[in-house]
């Protein structure tokens, strides 16, 4: 899987790994940054265990890998054992190009391409969304959906599952979109995910009860939430010593976005921010019909959050 598009990087991932499981429920799942990768680590990621033979690898940041891991792994993509699934990650860039051109000249080997939406493009990408969950959009409220939410992917693909759920069966029409994602629905999420990673908890409720007051969708909430932890366990984790614009490229930021980043970070520990996106992922999970009150389980949300913050 090769892209700079990492939304389509995860789904890509996701679908392999759904594909495993329903060949057998019982496949385990393995993952490794290539950083990490050696001949000697790729075998015990792909051998069988007492439990399945079937086995899912992903390696994530593919340009990361060590030049003297290169020649193995080729090696193993060329002749791969027919119980393991293993799925490449490359971020797209001109890091890591060479092990790419011999990757794609293998047979066993099939590329699948994230590349990065045009401003044009957007509207099609809602309506093709929409249309995944059997409903239909014309391209005025495509266009109008975007305008409102942004061109954050996953905040517009839960944006279109929570319209699709919400008007089951039926068209959506500009109207719809106006009155569910009137304008200000992503600058509000986000001013409360800022809030509540930045450990202002009065804030982060305040903001949350007046977004979801002015009709903000809960899905639209636990999306930017998602997108905070995200950058925060990106910055975290990057190369030191990058300028400002590589390094909000590296993140996934825009360059203003990273003052907020580093101010918040500076309360996170990476056990933390684990244990943030596990209750942003319980959260969605809920907010998308788990749990009968949305506005619980984002209190809940915040709280948990702002909790792991300050360490109580």
């Amino acid at each position: 899987m090769t892209g700079k598009e990492e939304f389509f990087g995860d789904r890509t991932v996701r679908a392999v790994r759904d594909a495993v499981r329903a060949h057998d429920p019982e496949a385990e799942m393995a993952e490794s940054p290539a950083s990490d990768l050696s001949l000697a680590t790729l075998g015990e990621l792909a051998a069988p265990s007492l439990f399945s033979s079937i086995r899912c690898v992903v390696v994530h940041n593919l340009e990361n890998l060590p030049e003297e891991s290169v020649a193995g792994l080729l090696a193993y993509a060329a002749a791969p054992s027919e119980d393991v699934a293993l799925v490449l990650v490359h971020g797209g860039g001109p890091k890591g190009s060479g092990v790419l051109t011999k990757l794609r000249k293998l047979p066993t080997v099939t590329e699948v391409k994230s590349a990065e939406l045009k401003a044009s493009e957007y509207p099609g990408f809602v309506v093709s969304e929409v249309r995944s969950h059997g409903a239909t959009i014309d391209g005025e409220a495509a266009a109008a959906l975007v305008q409102a939410v942004g061109q954050d992917l996953r905040s517009l693909s839960a944006a279109a599952h929570q319209l699709t759920s919400d008007f089951a069966g039926e068209p959506l029409d500009v109207e719809r979109i106006g009155r569910y994602f009137g304008g200000r629905a992503e600058a509000k999420s986000f001013a409360v995910a800022d809030a509540a990673f930045g450990g202002r908890r009065q804030l982060a409720l305040e903001e949350l009860r007046w977004s979801l007051d002015g009709g903000t969708a809960p899905v639209l909430v636990t999306s930017a939430f998602a997108g905070s932890a995200r950058g925060l366990a990106k910055l975290k984790g990057a190369r030191r010593g990058l300028r400002d614009a590589d390094l909000a490229r590296e993140v996934g930021v825009p360059p203003w976005k990273l003052r907020t980043l580093r101010e918040q970070a500076r309360g996170w520990s990476d056990a933390a921010i684990g244990e943030a996106i596990r209750a942003v992922a319980r959260a969605d999970a809920d907010v998308k019909g788990a749990a009968s009150d949305a506005s619980y389980t984002l209190e809940r949300l915040v709280l948990t959050v702002t909790g792991l913050r300050d360490g109580r």
